[in-house]
């Protein structure tokens, strides 16, 4: 039985998008957030302290350790790659070394959504409606538009911004995540592609899972993927399927041999990683988890659009052919992979994974939608990115000029300390950037083209404004509010550059700021060291009693994160010395 597609598309609207108009997107949106910032609280510094520890032998390869503490994330994969990358670009300076394997993690990413919209479009499944007289979308023109799409939808995503910029573990998932779905595609739909690649990428992408702290997310898709790849292959069998399932029979040993090597690699991948490493407890079914719903609702509600509502709207619109691989296969991986975000103890960040297949699911939404939904979307994404950045560009202003004065005001009060100075490349790319937006709104605005992936340039273009605004504009505003850099340095001339400072209560974030921009030599309390100065965080000053004795040590001064009173640094120094 035939089901009527829901997808109306003619072959003019699968025209390409230029090559360099997706080329620039791409482009404008990795290198900001890579490039002249410091590391940020928390994760994305502490990432980076391992693997400077690693680089310079401070620390063992198999056993990454941070002024002799476990990391606060267990994985090896992303350390690795920071550390080699450190060694090999020992020409840069380590912060900007370290980011970029991640910034072409980033880039795999998008690559992998890209490819995988490619093989799924082409499936019959997924093809548009064939019409009476003709004139209805080819197959690889229309799979070429879909795939174009795809990767707009994810840079829509504002999820993406802010952690697809970090040197951290979840970088280092999204891309092995979004390897996998590329692999599982390829060996749905075989097109131009060689049989060695899916079966080698999909070993990489479990293996590198894993070794990124996923090992749970590795196991799930393994055995889920396996377990679904051969349910199609045994479908070939009989040929009443043989329409619904377009993989020829002769694959169905090739699939098993896939689900049998992806489950070996998980296993090997599992066992063979330290103690240390795989962590049980980062996996937690609590009472909030399970029943905060409230939280998760706005946590995903922002953080999925626009992917998230399509992809619900895909669902529907395709709900006759759900099982079709095109439907089943992202569906797939974003449960197995919202499943682990509902199961860690940093669900923000866990739900990053879920992106690379939302993106390939909801653009599947794009040809069943109606001229009135494109409009909302592009009205939305007009309004609301016009504003963000409108808003960007004053406050901006404000720090400069004081005018207007209200912002002024509020910078004044939130960064207390900060003093703005103005940087003329910055703000001639900020300037470009919002030129390139105003031109993109007169193009949508005067546009007739019916192209699928028109309604998401507002969205994908919009989400690159802002943030390349904010990472040229804001860029040291944000160094001075979400790193540790100022506090380091502060700390630092008041300690005179001290050659041997302990440490009681602070953080691996704090350490790595110490050590990298406050050049100090820390010590935690753990080490033993005995030195003439101290720093205490705010947390274990109500005990410090315990554990030194007061009347020796003189208070030199209290250092905060900006006017956040509950994050302080006492600094002391011992009497006599």
């Amino acid at each position: 039985m035939n089901i009527p597609s829901p997808a109306l598309v003619t072959q003019s609207a699968v025209r390409r998008l230029p090559r360099w108009a997706l080329v620039l997107f791409s482009v404008l949106y990795v290198l900001p957030g890579f490039i002249g910032r410091e590391s940020w609280k928390v994760a994305d510094a502490s990432g980076f302290g391992v693997m400077l520890s690693i680089a310079r032998g401070d620390s063992l390869w198999a056993a990454p350790s941070i002024f002799g503490q476990l990391p606060d994330t267990a994985a090896l994969l992303p350390y690795w790659l920071g550390a080699i990358s450190i060694q090999l670009f020992a020409i840069f300076d380590p912060e900007f070394a370290a980011r970029i394997p991640f910034a072409m993690l980033l880039g795999l990413t998008m690559a992998g959504v890209w490819y995988s919209v490619y093989q799924l479009a082409h499936l019959p499944m997924a093809q548009p409606v064939v019409f009476a007289f003709g004139g209805q979308a080819k197959r690889p023109d229309y799979a070429r538009a879909m795939a174009d799409a795809g990767l707009l939808m994810l840079l829509a995503c504002l999820g993406l911004a802010r952690m697809g910029h970090e040197t951290t573990a979840d970088l280092a998932s999204l891309g092995m995540v979004s390897l996998m779905l590329w692999s599982a595609s390829a060996w749905i739909v075989p097109k131009n592609v060689k049989k060695w690649r899916p079966i080698a990428a999909w070993f990489v992408g479990v293996v590198g899972l894993a070794l990124s702290g996923q090992s749970l997310l590795a196991s799930l898709l393994s055995v889920s993927v396996g377990v679904y790849l051969l349910h199609i292959g045994q479908a070939q069998v009989n040929d009443n399927e043989a329409d619904q399932h377009p993989l020829a029979s002769s694959n169905f040993k090739h699939m098993a041999r896939l689900a049998v090597l992806a489950t070996a690699a998980t296993s090997v991948a599992l066992y063979a990683l330290p103690d240390t490493v795989w962590q049980a407890h980062n996996y937690q079914l609590t009472v909030e988890s399970a029943l905060g719903w409230q939280r998760w609702l706005k946590l995903l509600v922002w953080f999925l659009w626009p992917a998230g509502p399509l992809a619900l709207w895909a669902l529907w619109r395709w709900r006759a052919q759900w099982r079709s691989p095109h439907i089943w296969l992202p569906l797939l991986f974003s449960a197995m992979t919202f499943i682990t975000a509902m199961l860690s103890s940093r669900p923000e960040r866990a739900v990053l994974l879920t992106l690379p297949s939302l993106a390939v699911l909801a653009s599947f939404a794009l040809p069943t939608l109606k001229r009135r939904a494109s409009a909302l979307i592009d009205w939305f994404a007009l309004l609301f990115f016009s504003g963000a950045g409108f808003i960007v560009w004053v406050v901006w202003l404000a720090m400069h000029t004081g005018f207007p004065t209200q912002p002024a005001a509020n910078v004044a009060r939130l960064a207390p300390g900060f003093d703005p100075q103005f940087a003329a490349i910055p703000t001639l790319l900020a300037l470009l950037a919002t030129g390139i937006w105003l031109r993109l709104i007169w193009w949508r605005s005067r546009s007739v083209v019916p192209a699928l992936w028109k309604s998401l340039v507002l969205s994908a273009g919009g989400s690159t404004l802002c943030w390349l605004l904010l990472m040229t504009l804001w860029m040291p505003l944000l160094d001075h509010g979400l790193s540790y850099g100022p506090m380091s340095r502060t700390i630092s001339s008041v300690l005179n550059n001290a050659q041997c400072v302990r440490t009681i209560g602070l953080k691996q974030d704090q350490l790595t700021s110490l050590a990298y921009h406050g050049r100090l030599q820390v010590h935690p309390d753990a080490s033993g060291q005995d030195c003439d100065f101290l720093l205490v965080s705010s947390a274990a000053y109500a005990s410090i009693d315990n554990v030194i004795s007061l009347p020796q040590w003189a208070l030199l001064k209290q250092v905060w994160q900006l006017n956040e009173r509950s994050e302080i640094i006492y600094i002391y120094q011992r009497i006599g010395s």
